[in-house]
């Protein structure tokens, strides 16, 4: 079967499991202080442009979000998110499981606005009855969105704005973060990123690594105990040697983005595909999750073939699928689906 179901059904870049044998034998400490560790933190500090960060590893995106989510709020507070934000639709209630209401506001393409937001903070603070009410105490976007929609600059910095104005954290969820930096339309870079929030994370599950995730907290504000606070969330690893050479292997001669690059190559060569085909996308999406709407009985006939990722109904008879091209992605790849189409 033919897949383009996700960014993560292949395993590791082959650099990154060449330097995985390569230190398997090396004695190291564990939970992150070993020197792998420390060199990817040095190397991911640099390429932000801010050499005071605090780079922390955890383990995957959904532990992150509700590791950063539960760690940086307090007990009154919930995280304000886009209805379509991942936190709110695709993670199983983590969020709220680990203790943290998310807050939903209305969103286009899968953004929200820094209009919206402001609006609905205001209006949270108007209500005479808002000390009954869980406070918004963080805004949560993603970049990708979960449409594959990107912000731009200013739209970043306008939602910070209103963050400051109420001061209340920004954090970004970068797990396909990779992808938004190399699409061919963005202006935003890895350092306008760290500038403009308070806490976002690097990706590398989806984008190149076997697993893991790089929080990067950009204005001197990690929690206190931060590592005590992620094993008891279940999200620190023993053996946290494997995330640091990952990532120091991903930050080492500009891999990570070179391999984003690879994959949003591929996306706009599957949009062409599409196109030609006379297929209509749901909507614009830059990056490399693309989203395309099928009628129902063609895309039984392609399911025979193909393995469809399922997005959302479109009407009675059309349903949306998403198609997402990765770092391992192949132009033999697009050939076989151009052959089946």
């Amino acid at each position: 079967m033919l897949s383009f179901e996700s960014d993560y059904l292949t395993g590791a870049h082959p650099k990154i499991l060449q330097r995985l044998a390569e230190t398997n034998m090396e004695q190291l400490s564990g939970y992150g202080a070993d020197r792998y560790c420390t060199s990817a933190k040095e190397k991911i500090a640099q390429a932000c442009g801010c050499p005071e960060a605090q780079v922390e590893f955890l383990v995957g995106g959904t532990q992150t979000n509700a590791v950063i989510i539960s760690t940086m709020l307090k007990g009154y507070e919930g995280v304000v998110a886009a209805r379509t934000g991942h936190v709110n639709t695709h993670e199983a209630g983590a969020i709220e499981y680990s203790g943290s209401k998310v807050l939903t506001i209305p969103q286009k393409d899968g953004k929200m606005s820094a209009e919206v937001l402001k609006q609905y903070i205001t209006d949270f603070y108007g209500d005479g009855n808002h000390e009954h009410m869980v406070f918004p105490g963080m805004a949560y976007i993603s970049h990708p969105t979960e449409y594959g929609t990107l912000y731009t600059k200013k739209e970043l910095e306008d939602i910070a704005a209103v963050c400051h104005e109420f001061k209340i954290p920004l954090f970004i969820d970068g797990a396909r973060l990779g992808y938004g930096l190399m699409s061919r339309t963005t202006d935003v870079t890895m350092e306008d990123i760290a500038r403009i929030c308070d806490v976002f994370y690097i990706g590398g599950t989806k984008v190149g690594a076997l697993c893991g995730e790089a929080v990067v907290f950009t204005k001197n504000n990690r929690p206190a105990h931060f590592v005590n606070m992620v094993k008891k969330r279940g999200a620190l690893l023993a053996k946290g040697r494997l995330l640091g050479v990952q990532f120091d292997t991903l930050f080492t001669d500009n891999l990570y983005l070179n391999i984003s690059k690879h994959a949003i190559d591929m996306a706009e060569a599957l949009k062409k595909l599409f196109k030609s085909k006379n297929i209509k996308f749901f909507l614009e999406s830059p990056t490399n999750q693309q989203f395309i709407i099928l009628e129902n009985t063609k895309a039984a006939e392609l399911a025979k073939e193909v393995t469809l990722n399922f997005w959302e109904k479109y009407d009675e008879t059309h349903t949306v699928y998403r198609f997402a091209t990765c770092w391992s992605t192949t132009e033999a790849d697009l050939a076989a689906l151009n052959k089946i189409l």
